[in-house]
């Protein structure tokens, strides 16, 4: 479903990621790992369609789609769904306002007519309890004053409003703690049996207990130097990154 193939990546003149293939298929799980600054997150912000990331070579298809010629809004409406690591905070707008317009935005593209009142708040409600969250949360403003593992969910909760067909979720595990991150796992693996695909951004492989990915890949100075099974994750947690250098 999401296809990189060769995909270099420069931010200000400088090549970050070089010569990326990845292919992601409905329903698999992939998980990317390395250490700080190898690339993970100027991938991230190239897949979403951020400017300030330069796209020098390949190619970024979604369901045979070219997204590259796409803006951020075209390439969500298209079923690509970026949560961040520090997701950004909207004092004075509540969740569930924006929780509207995203559905409804979403809706409108589809030729849909947009939920009323009582059905958003029903699908809200709903998503809010698989991600542990109560029902007061929905009224504070967007991500203001909220702890990681508040954040993490309240980008779950999206995730489940919208059923993405490919979720690239950037460091996954920061800020939870084991009931959150057992959230977050069983809410994934809920997307998961309806077709969604993932890319999961990690540096850490402790949340494998509630996880199982389809396929490691190992992230070293821009480029990929090694995919395999959760093995991968295992020889990450026992030598460390410095296990995959040349």
């Amino acid at each position: 479903m999401l296809e990189i193939q060769s995909l270099a990546i420069s931010v200000a003149n400088k090549t970050i990621v070089e010569a990326i293939d990845l292919t992601i298929n409905a329903g698999e799980i992939h998980v990317l790992m390395g250490p700080n600054g190898v690339g993970k997150s100027t991938l991230t912000r190239a897949l979403l369609g951020d400017a300030d990331y330069t796209i020098e070579s390949g190619s970024l298809r979604l369901g045979g789609l070219d997204l590259l010629p796409l803006s951020i809004e075209q390439r969500a409406h298209q079923g690509l769904f970026v949560a961040f690591q520090h997701p950004v905070t909207i004092p004075g707008v509540s969740n569930l306002q924006f929780y509207k317009a995203m559905v409804n935005a979403h809706r409108q593209v589809q030729n849909l007519e947009p939920l009323d009142a009582i059905e958003l708040l029903a699908q809200v409600k709903q998503a809010a309890q698989q991600s542990g969250l109560n029902e007061d949360f929905l009224y504070r403003g967007l991500n203001d004053g909220f702890s990681g593992g508040e954040k993490k969910r309240n980008e779950l909760l999206q995730m489940l409003l919208l059923s993405p067909r490919i979720a690239v979720v950037d460091e996954i595990d920061s800020g939870l703690d084991v009931d959150a991150l057992k959230i977050i796992g069983q809410g994934i693996r809920h997307l998961q049996q309806q077709g969604t695909g993932f890319l999961l951004i990690t540096h850490y492989p402790h949340w494998l207990e509630y996880l199982t990915p389809d396929q490691v890949h190992i992230l070293l100075a821009g480029r990929i130097v090694q995919s395999g099974g959760v093995e991968l994750a295992d020889q990450v947690a026992n030598q460390g990154f410095q296990a995959f250098a040349a």
